[in-house]
């Protein structure tokens, strides 16, 4: 397998808006990430993915863009975020940039001229617009991601335009050779300042069925069969890397909702030259209950689904294909109160659930604040929410579904956005050192027991313990390139697997469970000495050939000898 950078690499995300203020405006900024960069190079990340920075009104946090490249007035300047990267590269760190081109802003000069006209306007094609049915209704019953009808209607010129997301991000229109110029054109002008890379949002949705035909028979119905890995995607990316990204030696990945590890292998073969790397959301749905209310209807978490889908991405990618690893980000609730236990557990099923993380094939990802073990956060009122997706559910959910608000504040607790935008927790000062003003965003309370200072000072915290893993990755190949093989498919409590690379080969065992659990090697190990490698609890440096009692979310990995 070839070796490259971002196979061996840890990526660390930055969500701009909470990360470091150093205005005082209560509003994260460049010249506050360029103040921490010295912390990133201590954990040890190779790579930082920065979420988008540029001119926005803010309707969805950044990811409506009005100027592609111009930098938001609330994040500083160009020549801010120049000294950013040049900080990164001497640093010896790689920057890669978020990639909206889905959707703009419906405040981009683009859109602006778009909607001004129907006839003899070079821009009308820039997005996609339709006329309403003879009925007067949406020209079809798609649902937008965050509720609701994907279409808007534009009184000015009569028809209605296509948003899977918000009403002021319209979609680009993809069918339109000009637009993909621009759009390659705009990625030109990132590559040539420096950045390593893109991180490409909702990149599978850039290709919608022809005709844009309706979804079932409901009056609104869930349409990604005609917007998810659409029958252009291939030949979109296929080009793009032809215009731009061939023979450059940066970093691409694409967040795909709804793609398959089949169709991940044909993303990600390089043959294909298309992306190196996907970001599947398969393991974001093992905590989501059948039915119409998406992400939002919760049931409790399964370790053999867990099991399931990991060993499926593992396996069907190997030697084929790439896969990010991943298991909170800036759209994902904080995985410690997730998939672990944010109470008097937290410090040790936060290290278990890294040890998962870095133990598998694929490049692991850090969001801001993971390295701490920071948790959700549950605010007393929906006005302190301010999340778009957040905020639409809740409304839906309490005036048109018959949900009582505390129904509908339970699922807010465990699946908003919001849990991962609470100001990254510095230190116990006032505003958890992240602002000297009033932060944009609550801060969770217990910032005085989680923060960076106290990481720092503390050898057996969370955040030490992210370095270990991250040496170790630098130091052993195994970690990226080993292949994966589950072992006890059917224990209730114990995941276990091993990595193989030539004749090396590890064991990891990990204890998802507030209890005890008892390791009993399988017929394959029966009688193999470890030395131990890494575990988040004391423990002897041999492996007993007894077999091991774990204790409560206790994680173990070995070397096996022989």
């Amino acid at each position: 397998m070839e070796r490259t950078f971002w196979k061996e690499g840890v990526v660390y995300q930055i969500y701009p808006r909470s990360f470091m203020d150093s205005g005082g405006d209560g509003i994260g900024d460049l010249k506050g990430i360029l103040s921490k960069l010295d912390y990133l190079k201590y954990l040890g990340v190779d790579i930082v993915w920065l979420s988008p920075v540029y001119k926005s009104p803010n309707d969805d946090n950044g990811y409506d863009i009005s100027d592609y490249c111009a930098i938001m007035d609330e994040f500083g300047t160009m020549a801010d975020w120049e000294a950013l990267l040049e900080g990164l590269h001497i640093r010896g760190m790689r920057l890669i940039m978020d990639l909206v081109v889905n959707h703009s802003s419906d405040e981009h000069e683009w859109f602006v001229e778009s909607r001004s006209s129907k006839e003899n306007n070079p821009y009308r094609d820039y997005y996609i617009w339709r006329p309403g049915k003879p009925d007067g209704t949406e020209p079809n019953n798609w649902l937008s991601f965050f509720g609701g009808s994907a279409w808007a209607y534009d009184e000015g010129t009569g028809e209605y335009y296509l948003h899977l997301f918000t009403k002021k991000q319209p979609d680009l229109n993809w069918e339109n050779p000009k637009l993909r110029e621009e759009v390659y054109g705009m990625m030109s002008f990132w590559l040539e300042k420096g950045i390593d890379g893109f991180r490409m949002d909702v990149i599978n949705c850039i290709s919608k069925t022809e005709g844009l035909p309706d979804a079932g028979t409901a009056r609104y119905a869930w349409g990604g069969e005609h917007f998810l890995n659409g029958p252009r995607i291939h030949e979109y990316l296929q080009e793009m890397n032809r215009s731009v990204l061939a023979g450059r030696d940066i970093m691409t990945v694409g967040e795909m909702p709804g793609v398959t590890p089949e169709e991940a292998v044909l993303y990600t073969d390089p043959e294909r030259r298309e992306v190196h790397m996907v970001f599947q959301f398969e393991t974001m749905d093992i905590d989501t209950a059948p039915g119409g209310s998406g992400k939002w209807s919760l049931k409790p978490w399964e370790l053999r689904d867990l099991k399931a889908v990991t060993t499926k991405w593992q396996t069907e990618l190997h030697g084929k294909g790439w896969n990010s690893l991943y298991l909170n980000n800036h759209d994902q609730p904080r995985m410690v109160s997730r998939f672990g236990s944010d109470g008097a557990l937290r410090k040790v099923s936060a290290k278990l659930l890294a040890t998962f993380l870095h133990t598998l094939q694929g490049t692991p990802y850090i969001y801001q604040g993971e390295e701490l073990g920071m948790t959700n956060v549950r605010f007393p009122s929906i006005q302190e929410y301010k999340d778009v997706e957040t905020l639409n559910f809740y409304r839906e959910a309490v005036n048109e579904w018959g949900w009582t608000p505390e129904q509908a504040m339970a699922s807010i607790y465990a699946k908003s956005r919001d849990n991962a935008r609470t100001p990254m927790q510095w230190d116990d000062s006032a505003n958890a050192g992240f602002t000297t003003g009033t932060p944009w965003i609550g801060i969770h309370p217990n910032y005085t027991e989680i923060n960076a200072k106290e990481a720092m000072a503390d050898p057996d915290s969370v955040f030490h313990y992210y370095r270990r893993l991250i040496g170790l990755r630098r130091e052993h190949p195994i970690m990226a390139y080993g292949e994966y093989r589950l072992l006890l498919e059917d224990h209730p409590q114990i995941y276990a697997y091993t990595r193989q690379l030539e004749s090396e080969q590890w064991l990891v065992i990990l204890n998802f469970s507030e209890g005890e659990a008892r390791f009993e090697s399988p017929e394959e190990l029966k009688g193999a000495e470890g030395q131990l490698i890494i575990a988040n609890y004391p423990a002897d440096p041999g492996m007993p050939a007894s077999g091991i009692t774990l204790r409560p979310y206790e994680a173990r990995v070995y070397r096996l000898k022989g």
